[in-house]
């Protein structure tokens, strides 16, 4: 079955060298309303993104999580840009997963209007130090909302990678 939208799911990778180029805000709009349509537990609608585009907040978001890592890199790969996703742990039960979800569209979304990505890890650990809390409080945002997942956008850089073969049984029909 040929689809636009499911040959964009399945062609979306991760993509691990950027250059500084922007991502335009007709783009950035776009794919940050996507985001806001996955679906949530009870139609709660409680994650919440915060997206980055300040180089100097970025960059210090990006030594944050080096530092979780142990690593004396930029984890960000060179991305101008970091969603952060927020999951808000005294809403619904779900509220770990809903916020996967808002960070998974906004992946595709990226995708779909031309815009390389990657789903970064750490979020968690960034904001529960002392420097990611006081961020939190700066964005309005208090301690009831987890870092869950860095959504990193821009244009990469070099070959774009291509998806492996997916492994036999993967779905179980019965």
């Amino acid at each position: 079955m040929e689809n636009q939208v499911l040959e964009a799911l399945k062609t979306r990778r991760s993509v691990r060298k950027y250059s500084d180029r922007m991502v335009e805000q007709e783009k950035l709009d776009a794919i940050m309303e996507a985001a806001t349509y996955a679906p949530t537990g009870m139609g709660q609608q409680s994650p919440v993104i915060v997206l980055v585009k300040n180089k100097k907040v970025r960059d210090q978001i990006s030594k944050l999580n080096a530092k979780v890592m142990g690593r004396d890199m930029d984890p960000f790969y060179g991305a101008p840009v970091v969603a952060i996703v927020f999951g808000h742990k005294n809403s619904v039960p779900t509220w770990l997963e809903d916020a996967n979800l808002v960070a998974g569209n906004l992946l595709n979304a990226a995708h779909a209007v031309g815009v390389d990505s990657c789903y970064i890890y750490r979020a968690k650990e960034v904001f529960e130090s002392e420097e990611g809390l006081t961020l939190l409080q700066e964005w309005g945002l208090d301690a009831s909302y987890v870092g869950v997942a860095n959504c990193i956008l821009g244009y990469g850089e070099g070959e774009k990678p291509v998806a492996q073969e997916r492994k036999e049984h993967y779905v179980i029909e019965v």
